[in-house]
């Protein structure tokens, strides 16, 4: 694994922009970090880099948030609140997977056995000068 460190806020949204160009249909990302680390950030630089212009916000009481516009369907999940692996197939989690796009997951221990084989995992910690991204 390799890491970028981020100083800002904007260093980590360009970070992230450069590295959704190497995505393609069918990746599913894991976003690991602790609350408040900038797993949001990381996604609205990803949904910049692939050409989504909406407003991306933290998915948390929706589950999913769906974003179609750009090069590639972006669906960004948050598992926080999920309370079961079965209460997540109810919701249909698992479609989305199948769907063609890039699907981003925030807290995705919770999900384990819905999520598939080929993930790529990007951890992000805070630091006393800003953010360590391993990837």
């Amino acid at each position: 694994m390799a890491v970028f460190v981020s100083h800002s806020e904007e260093e980590t949204l360009c970070w992230a922009e450069t590295f959704a160009k190497t995505l393609k249909a069918g990746d599913t990302v894991l976003l690991e970090g602790e609350m408040g680390a900038g797993k949001t950030v990381l996604a609205k630089g990803i949904a910049r880099g692939l050409g989504i212009r909406a407003e991306v916000t933290s998915p948390t009481y929706a589950y999913i948030n769906s974003y179609e516009e750009g090069r590639l369907p972006l669906y960004h999940f948050d598992c926080y609140r999920v309370a079961s692996e079965d209460y997540a197939c109810a919701l249909g989690f698992g479609e989305y997977f199948q769907a063609g796009g890039v699907c981003l997951v925030e807290w995705s221990e919770r999900i384990p056995s819905l999520l598939p084989a080929d993930c790529k995992v990007i951890k992000i910690k805070k630091t006393v000068g800003g953010r360590e991204i391993e990837f």
